[in-house]
Protein backbone atom coordinates (compact mmCIF):
# COMPACT_ATOMS: atom_id res chain seq x y z
CA UNK A 1 0.00 0.00 0.00
CA UNK A 2 1.09 3.26 -1.08
CA UNK A 3 2.76 5.52 1.90
CA UNK A 4 0.79 8.66 1.88
CA UNK A 5 2.09 12.03 4.01
CA UNK A 6 0.49 14.65 4.63
CA UNK A 7 0.81 18.24 3.74
CA UNK A 8 2.77 20.28 5.35
CA UNK A 9 1.37 23.11 7.04
CA UNK A 10 2.97 26.40 5.23
CA UNK A 11 3.53 28.51 8.45
CA UNK A 12 5.53 32.47 8.23
CA UNK A 13 6.65 33.52 11.89
CA UNK A 14 6.18 36.97 12.03
CA UNK A 15 8.38 39.02 14.36
CA UNK A 16 9.94 42.23 14.97
CA UNK A 17 7.91 45.17 13.75
CA UNK A 18 7.39 49.19 14.15
CA UNK A 19 6.94 49.00 17.94
CA UNK A 20 9.00 49.45 20.71
CA UNK A 21 9.01 45.53 21.93
CA UNK A 22 10.84 44.97 18.45
CA UNK A 23 13.87 43.31 20.27
CA UNK A 24 11.27 41.01 22.46
CA UNK A 25 8.98 39.89 19.34
CA UNK A 26 12.19 39.00 17.66
CA UNK A 27 13.01 36.96 20.39
CA UNK A 28 9.39 35.70 21.13
CA UNK A 29 9.73 34.68 17.37
CA UNK A 30 12.66 32.71 17.55
CA UNK A 31 11.73 30.96 20.00
CA UNK A 32 8.42 29.95 18.07
CA UNK A 33 10.30 29.29 15.06
CA UNK A 34 12.83 26.58 16.92
CA UNK A 35 10.12 24.56 18.60
CA UNK A 36 7.59 24.31 15.38
CA UNK A 37 7.39 20.63 14.84
CA UNK A 38 9.59 20.59 11.14
CA UNK A 39 7.59 17.31 10.40
CA UNK A 40 4.37 19.13 10.32
CA UNK A 41 5.42 22.75 9.02
CA UNK A 42 7.36 24.60 6.78
CA UNK A 43 8.37 27.53 8.75
CA UNK A 44 9.70 31.07 7.24
CA UNK A 45 10.59 33.18 9.10
CA UNK A 46 9.40 37.36 8.63
CA UNK A 47 11.00 39.60 10.32
CA UNK A 48 9.13 42.91 9.96
CA UNK A 49 11.56 46.14 9.99
CA UNK A 50 10.80 49.46 12.54
CA UNK A 51 9.22 50.69 9.11
CA UNK A 52 6.36 47.81 9.07
CA UNK A 53 6.80 47.32 5.21
CA UNK A 54 7.06 43.63 4.78
CA UNK A 55 5.19 40.70 2.27
CA UNK A 56 4.31 37.38 3.24
CA UNK A 57 5.64 34.46 1.16
CA UNK A 58 3.58 33.04 -0.77
CA UNK A 59 1.11 30.29 -0.41
CA UNK A 60 1.28 31.16 3.53
CA UNK A 61 -1.30 28.90 5.48
CA UNK A 62 -0.99 30.35 9.00
CA UNK A 63 1.09 33.76 9.95
CA UNK A 64 2.10 33.12 13.48
CA UNK A 65 2.34 36.12 14.68
CA UNK A 66 4.83 36.72 17.32
CA UNK A 67 4.64 40.41 18.10
CA UNK A 68 3.72 42.46 20.83
CA UNK A 69 2.50 45.72 21.69
CA UNK A 70 1.16 48.22 19.03
CA UNK A 71 0.96 47.33 15.17
CA UNK A 72 1.59 43.38 16.46
CA UNK A 73 -1.19 43.16 18.90
CA UNK A 74 -4.19 46.22 18.45
CA UNK A 75 -5.30 44.45 15.48
CA UNK A 76 -3.40 45.93 12.66
CA UNK A 77 -1.46 42.90 11.49
CA UNK A 78 -5.14 41.15 12.12
CA UNK A 79 -6.83 43.81 9.51
CA UNK A 80 -3.47 43.09 6.80
CA UNK A 81 -3.73 39.16 7.26
CA UNK A 82 -7.70 39.05 6.99
CA UNK A 83 -7.46 41.27 3.80
CA UNK A 84 -4.97 38.65 2.50
CA UNK A 85 -7.24 35.84 3.45
CA UNK A 86 -4.58 34.39 5.60
CA UNK A 87 -5.37 32.87 8.83
CA UNK A 88 -3.73 33.84 11.89
CA UNK A 89 -2.99 33.50 15.27
CA UNK A 90 -4.29 34.73 18.36
CA UNK A 91 -7.25 37.23 18.27
CA UNK A 92 -9.08 38.69 15.96
CA UNK A 93 -9.53 42.79 14.81
CA UNK A 94 -11.54 43.62 17.39
CA UNK A 95 -10.55 41.56 21.04
CA UNK A 96 -7.02 42.60 19.70
CA UNK A 97 -8.15 46.33 19.31
CA UNK A 98 -9.94 46.26 23.03
CA UNK A 99 -7.40 44.43 25.08
CA UNK A 100 -4.67 46.54 23.42
CA UNK A 101 -6.85 49.52 24.87
CA UNK A 102 -6.15 49.10 28.77
CA UNK A 103 -8.86 52.01 29.91
CA UNK A 104 -11.50 50.56 27.04
CA UNK A 105 -10.65 46.74 28.94
CA UNK A 106 -11.16 48.15 32.50
CA UNK A 107 -14.63 49.92 31.32
CA UNK A 108 -16.00 46.52 29.58
CA UNK A 109 -14.49 44.63 32.80
CA UNK A 110 -16.37 47.14 35.09
CA UNK A 111 -19.40 46.44 32.91
CA UNK A 112 -19.11 42.34 33.98
CA UNK A 113 -18.74 43.37 37.96
CA UNK A 114 -15.38 42.44 37.76
CA UNK A 115 -12.79 44.38 40.62
CA UNK A 116 -10.77 46.75 38.78
CA UNK A 117 -7.77 49.69 40.62
CA UNK A 118 -9.36 53.12 40.99
CA UNK A 119 -7.74 55.41 38.07
CA UNK A 120 -7.83 58.66 36.46
CA UNK A 121 -7.21 59.42 32.47
CA UNK A 122 -5.34 61.97 31.49
CA UNK A 123 -4.54 63.32 27.29
CA UNK A 124 -1.13 65.08 26.38
CA UNK A 125 -3.30 67.85 25.80
CA UNK A 126 -4.56 68.25 29.48
CA UNK A 127 -1.86 67.12 31.42
CA UNK A 128 0.21 70.56 29.02
CA UNK A 129 -2.81 72.98 29.58
CA UNK A 130 -2.90 72.72 33.57
CA UNK A 131 -0.42 70.43 35.32
CA UNK A 132 -0.31 71.99 38.55
CA UNK A 133 -4.12 71.15 38.92
CA UNK A 134 -3.61 67.44 37.22
CA UNK A 135 -1.15 66.83 39.92
CA UNK A 136 -4.12 67.77 42.71
CA UNK A 137 -6.58 66.26 41.05
CA UNK A 138 -4.47 63.21 41.05
CA UNK A 139 -3.05 63.50 44.65
CA UNK A 140 -6.58 64.07 45.50
CA UNK A 141 -8.16 61.05 44.45
CA UNK A 142 -5.76 58.11 44.05
CA UNK A 143 -3.06 59.71 46.58
CA UNK A 144 0.38 57.65 46.93
CA UNK A 145 1.73 55.09 45.86
CA UNK A 146 -0.18 54.99 42.56
CA UNK A 147 0.69 53.45 38.67
CA UNK A 148 1.59 55.95 35.52
CA UNK A 149 1.37 53.88 32.63
CA UNK A 150 0.45 54.61 28.61
CA UNK A 151 -2.36 53.04 27.85
CA UNK A 152 -1.68 51.62 24.48
CA UNK A 153 1.58 49.73 24.92
CA UNK A 154 2.80 46.60 26.38
CA UNK A 155 5.63 44.76 28.18
CA UNK A 156 5.23 47.59 30.77
CA UNK A 157 6.69 49.96 28.55
CA UNK A 158 6.75 53.36 29.83
CA UNK A 159 5.23 51.59 33.26
CA UNK A 160 6.52 53.68 36.64
CA UNK A 161 5.55 53.46 40.06
CA UNK A 162 5.10 56.54 41.82
CA UNK A 163 5.48 56.51 45.43
CA UNK A 164 6.05 60.80 46.34
CA UNK A 165 4.13 63.89 44.41
CA UNK A 166 8.01 64.83 43.60
CA UNK A 167 8.06 61.77 41.26
CA UNK A 168 4.91 62.27 39.21
CA UNK A 169 5.91 64.57 36.69
CA UNK A 170 8.83 63.06 35.61
CA UNK A 171 6.63 59.49 35.62
CA UNK A 172 3.81 61.23 33.40
CA UNK A 173 6.33 62.55 30.83
CA UNK A 174 8.09 59.11 30.62
CA UNK A 175 4.80 57.31 29.54
CA UNK A 176 3.67 60.20 27.37
CA UNK A 177 6.55 59.60 25.41
CA UNK A 178 4.57 56.44 24.56
CA UNK A 179 1.13 57.10 24.20
CA UNK A 180 -0.94 60.37 24.25
CA UNK A 181 -3.37 58.94 26.53
CA UNK A 182 -1.55 57.73 30.07
CA UNK A 183 -3.56 55.82 32.78
CA UNK A 184 -3.04 56.66 36.89
CA UNK A 185 -4.28 53.13 39.01
CA UNK A 186 -4.11 53.04 42.54
CA UNK A 187 -1.28 51.18 43.93
CA UNK A 188 -2.41 47.79 45.06
CA UNK A 189 -0.23 46.07 47.01
CA UNK A 190 -1.09 42.20 47.12
CA UNK A 191 0.19 39.50 45.13
CA UNK A 192 1.03 39.36 41.32
CA UNK A 193 -0.57 36.70 39.45
CA UNK A 194 -1.00 35.89 36.26
CA UNK A 195 -3.93 33.28 34.31
CA UNK A 196 -3.42 32.20 30.93
CA UNK A 197 -6.52 30.27 28.57
CA UNK A 198 -6.13 28.17 25.52
CA UNK A 199 -9.44 27.11 23.06
CA UNK A 200 -9.65 25.71 20.21
CA UNK A 201 -10.68 28.70 17.98
CA UNK A 202 -12.98 31.88 18.13
CA UNK A 203 -13.23 30.94 22.19
CA UNK A 204 -14.57 27.18 22.09
CA UNK A 205 -13.71 25.03 24.59
CA UNK A 206 -11.63 27.62 26.48
CA UNK A 207 -10.28 26.68 29.73
CA UNK A 208 -8.14 28.45 32.56
CA UNK A 209 -4.58 27.19 33.03
CA UNK A 210 -2.97 27.22 36.34
CA UNK A 211 -2.31 30.59 37.62
CA UNK A 212 1.11 31.99 38.17
CA UNK A 213 2.39 34.51 41.12
CA UNK A 214 5.20 36.75 39.84
CA UNK A 215 7.64 38.05 42.45
CA UNK A 216 10.39 40.13 40.48
CA UNK A 217 13.85 40.09 41.66
CA UNK A 218 15.35 43.38 40.05
CA UNK A 219 12.36 46.02 40.74
CA UNK A 220 9.93 46.58 42.42
CA UNK A 221 6.70 45.92 40.10
CA UNK A 222 6.86 43.53 37.29
CA UNK A 223 8.57 45.71 35.25
CA UNK A 224 10.22 45.21 31.30
CA UNK A 225 13.38 43.96 32.97
CA UNK A 226 11.86 41.81 35.40
CA UNK A 227 9.74 40.69 32.50
CA UNK A 228 12.79 39.59 30.08
CA UNK A 229 16.01 39.61 32.02
CA UNK A 230 17.21 36.16 32.89
CA UNK A 231 16.73 35.83 36.66
CA UNK A 232 14.64 38.94 36.58
CA UNK A 233 11.32 37.28 38.33
CA UNK A 234 10.25 34.20 39.91
CA UNK A 235 7.07 32.53 38.88
CA UNK A 236 5.38 29.55 41.09
CA UNK A 237 1.79 28.31 41.47
CA UNK A 238 0.72 30.45 44.39
CA UNK A 239 0.48 29.03 47.78
CA UNK A 240 -3.24 30.55 48.33
CA UNK A 241 -6.79 28.98 48.85
CA UNK A 242 -8.37 26.57 46.14
CA UNK A 243 -11.51 28.64 45.88
CA UNK A 244 -9.33 31.94 45.42
CA UNK A 245 -7.02 30.01 42.59
CA UNK A 246 -10.96 29.05 41.32
CA UNK A 247 -11.99 33.25 40.85
CA UNK A 248 -8.40 33.69 39.33
CA UNK A 249 -9.19 30.98 36.87
CA UNK A 250 -12.70 32.49 36.69
CA UNK A 251 -11.77 35.60 36.08
CA UNK A 252 -9.23 34.66 33.47
CA UNK A 253 -11.78 32.49 31.50
CA UNK A 254 -14.59 35.41 31.74
CA UNK A 255 -12.05 38.06 30.55
CA UNK A 256 -11.08 35.96 27.81
CA UNK A 257 -14.74 35.34 26.97
CA UNK A 258 -15.92 39.07 27.10
CA UNK A 259 -13.08 40.22 24.63
CA UNK A 260 -13.98 37.79 22.44
CA UNK A 261 -10.57 36.11 22.46
CA UNK A 262 -9.49 33.39 20.15
CA UNK A 263 -6.76 30.69 20.67
CA UNK A 264 -4.92 31.86 23.98
CA UNK A 265 -4.59 35.28 26.22
CA UNK A 266 -2.86 35.98 29.56
CA UNK A 267 -4.69 38.29 31.96
CA UNK A 268 -2.67 39.52 34.79
CA UNK A 269 -4.32 40.71 38.45
CA UNK A 270 -3.37 41.38 41.67
CA UNK A 271 -5.20 39.42 44.77
CA UNK A 272 -5.56 41.37 48.14
CA UNK A 273 -6.86 39.92 51.72
CA UNK A 274 -8.82 36.87 49.25
CA UNK A 275 -10.06 39.91 46.99
CA UNK A 276 -9.23 39.84 43.07
CA UNK A 277 -8.47 42.87 41.22
CA UNK A 278 -8.46 42.95 37.26
CA UNK A 279 -5.74 44.64 35.67
CA UNK A 280 -5.82 43.32 31.74
CA UNK A 281 -5.48 41.00 29.23
CA UNK A 282 -2.79 40.27 26.73
CA UNK A 283 -4.02 38.77 23.53
CA UNK A 284 -0.15 37.36 22.46
CA UNK A 285 1.48 36.60 25.57
CA UNK A 286 5.39 36.36 25.13
CA UNK A 287 6.78 33.24 23.76
CA UNK A 288 10.18 33.80 25.32
CA UNK A 289 12.22 31.44 27.60
CA UNK A 290 10.80 33.43 30.36
CA UNK A 291 7.47 33.77 29.57
CA UNK A 292 4.27 33.22 31.86
CA UNK A 293 1.99 31.31 29.32
CA UNK A 294 4.58 28.49 28.34
CA UNK A 295 5.66 27.54 31.93
CA UNK A 296 1.97 27.87 33.20
CA UNK A 297 0.81 25.25 29.78
CA UNK A 298 4.02 22.93 30.81
CA UNK A 299 2.48 22.79 34.25
CA UNK A 300 -0.47 21.48 32.59
CA UNK A 301 1.60 18.60 30.62
CA UNK A 302 1.17 20.79 27.33
CA UNK A 303 5.33 21.22 26.12
CA UNK A 304 6.32 23.76 23.88
CA UNK A 305 6.18 22.29 20.78
CA UNK A 306 2.21 20.42 21.51
CA UNK A 307 1.18 24.11 22.75
CA UNK A 308 2.41 26.34 19.33
CA UNK A 309 0.19 23.16 17.89
CA UNK A 310 -2.55 23.96 20.20
CA UNK A 311 -2.49 27.68 18.90
CA UNK A 312 -1.84 26.95 15.03
CA UNK A 313 -4.96 24.34 15.45
CA UNK A 314 -6.61 26.87 17.30
CA UNK A 315 -5.75 29.72 14.07
CA UNK A 316 -7.55 27.01 11.55
CA UNK A 317 -10.66 26.23 13.13
CA UNK A 318 -11.37 30.52 13.73
CA UNK A 319 -14.17 32.14 11.88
Amino acid sequence: MAHTTEKKLKIAVLMGGPSSEHEVSLSSGKQVSQNLDKNKYEVKNVVIPKSGKFSLPKNTDVAFIAMHGPFGEDGTIQGFLEAQGVKYTGSGILASALAMNKLKTLEIFEKYDMQTPKRIVFNQGEWRKNKVGSVTKIEKFLGFPLVVKPCRTGSSVGVSLVKTKNDLTTAINKSLKEDTLILLEEFIKGKEVTCGVLDEGSGQNAFALSPLEIVPKKAEFYDYTSKYASGGSDHFVPKIPTKVIKNIQDRALEAHNILGCSGMSRTDMIIRHGKVYVLETNTIPGMTPTSLLPQAAALAGISFPKLLDRIIKAAVNSD
